[in-house]
């Protein structure tokens, strides 16, 4: 293998097409990203176009390699956001725009599969009472065949974003056990008698391949040579390596566009609401997703036309011990750990003096709140809790927020140097697959590296308490009211 060997590692986000270029040992080379939009057309109506991923992969790699010998390119890895699906025919035309994993059209759906399957069976199949929500894909496809039949008949594959960019540029469909989570048990192959229960859903589901296999070639951008591509893998566990995890008894926290929490148990215990993949290579990783992360701080600073780093800055101004203004970030509605496509997002505890600063100081408290009511759930499933949670992702750069997660869930956040450890992820599974590195253990102490140590400030500790049962009892006191009735406009399939 060449001394100035070089891989790229793409992490197909919620809000932007990452890329990373990087040597053998992790040294980041250069970085591309590109944020591409997301529509809402209507309420509870969450889409993006699928053109838009691929066009973000091609200019990343002409970006990349400008002023560079492509032929030291030796693999491409990939990881993308779940649960966003797009529907496509035979040769990979997308039907329809991508339902994201933010879309709860169909709720309803959900909630008849989910009727439909006993814990007992969903202990067997998972190791964990894990509900089928709006965002699983055989909700998505019961809700196609039932209101867009022309669509279902067309339809060749459900993919996700990286699976349908890996079919568009190597011409293989597949998919991998981890990314296909909610459709695989502990044996990591499909639930056939989970996939009988929608008529045509098995055959439109891709095969699965292991997420350091090698499945193709693609070409580089404009250049004519062609790389090795490895098969993937979901963005959680692209964070999970690209965050320095590899053993049983670590845990990781990225902040994205939504929160994902992850602790890994060296057995499976489970518990309600976390999904407790199958076991891979000893790993018992427990991880869940929260609905709205960083995606609130966008919400809030459209509301009052401010940038992120504007209420960031503005954060900084409020008096953390004088604040009493709660926001719930479940903007449209909640994934891990309570999964209720219903609930809405609040502020409460409002006085005369609320300004500003309070009501971004607000934001910036209710989603580290929302991470720690998944974390509590996370270190119930696994039996263990960390000393420290390894922390990255683009919600990761701010000290003021890092450390209000760090004063919330009671824990120390040891911060990587790079952000988006989705692509650092997404590079070691390439080089695993290269050959560089045996296997994920060997590759992820040999090329992850922290930065910053964010150690929880205990004067914060009874404050942060008496929040998070304030904020606990105030979901369950909103919900009667947040309720409303979108089924007409769940109806809908724009264009």
């Amino acid at each position: 293998m060449r001394d100035d060997t070089l891989i790229i590692g793409f992490d197909i986000g919620s809000t932007a097409v990452k890329a990373g270029l990087f040597g053998i040992d992790g040294t980041v080379v250069d970085h591309w990203s590109r944020s591409y939009p997301t529509s809402r057309p209507g309420p509870g109506l969450v889409e993006q176009n699928p053109q838009d991923w691929l066009d973000g992969i091609r200019d990343a790699i002409d970006a990349l390699l400008q002023n560079r010998d492509p032929n030291c390119v030796a693999a491409i890895g990939m990881c993308s956001q779940v649960n966003t699906e797009v529907f496509v025919d035979a040769s990979g035309t997308p039907l329809c725009p991508a339902i994201t994993w933010q879309d709860v059209r169909s709720a309803d759906q959900a909630k008849g599969l989910n009727d439909r399957i006993s814990p007992a069976l969903k202990q067997a199949w998972w190791g964990t009472d894990m509900p089928i929500g709006a965002s699983h894909v055989m909700a998505k496809m019961q809700w196609m065949a039932q209101t867009h039949p022309d669509i279902w008949d067309r339809t060749r594959y459900v993919l996700s974003p990286k699976d349908y960019c890996l079919f568009k540029l190597t011409g293989a469909a597949v998919s991998d056990p981890i990314t296909s989570f909610g459709q695989v048990g502990a044996d990591l192959e499909y639930i056939a008698p989970l996939l009988d229960l929608m008529p045509g859903a098995a055959e439109r589901l891709p095969p699965l391949r292991f997420f350091t296999d090698v499945v193709g070639e693609m070409a580089l951008g404009s250049h004519v040579r062609k790389v090795p591509v490895v098969a993937g893998t979901m963005d959680a566990w692209g964070n999970l390596f690209g965050c320095g995890v590899f053993a049983p008894g670590q845990g990781m926290y990225v902040s994205g566009t939504s929160e994902i929490l992850s602790v890994v148990g060296s057995e499976r215990i489970g518990a309600p609401g976390v999904v407790t993949f199958a076991t891979v290579d000893k790993l018992v990783v427990n991880a869940g997703p929260t609905q709205s992360g960083a995606d609130s701080l966008r919400w809030w600073g459209d509301v009052v036309e401010k940038t992120p780093a504007q209420l960031i800055a503005l954060a900084e101004q409020a008096d953390r011990a004088q604040s009493n203004v709660l926001f719930l970030p479940q903007l449209e509605g909640e994934r891990a750990p309570i999964w209720n496509s219903n609930i809405r997002g609040s502020f409460i505890g409002l006085d005369s003096r609320s300004a500003g600063p309070e009501f971004a100081m607000a934001v910036l408290e209710g989603v580290a709140l929302s991470a720690r009511h998944l974390f509590d759930a996370l270190i119930q499933a696994a039996g263990t809790r960390p000393d420290y949670l390894l922390y990255g992702g683009g919600g990761a750069r701010s000290d003021l927020w890092s450390q209000i997660r760090a004063d919330v869930l009671g824990i120390a956040l040891h911060r990587f140097e790079y952000g988006d450890v989705g692509c650092l992820g997404a590079a070691i599974m390439a080089a695993v697959g290269l050959g560089a590195f045996p296997d994920i253990k060997s590759a992820v102490p040999n090329m992850t590296r922290v930065e910053a140590i964010f150690e929880p400030d205990l004067r914060q500790k009874d404050r942060y308490d008496a929040m998070f049962e304030a904020y606990l009892r105030a979901i369950d006191a909103l919900e009667p009211i947040t309720v409303f009735n979108t089924k007409e406009h769940h109806k809908k399939m724009p264009t």
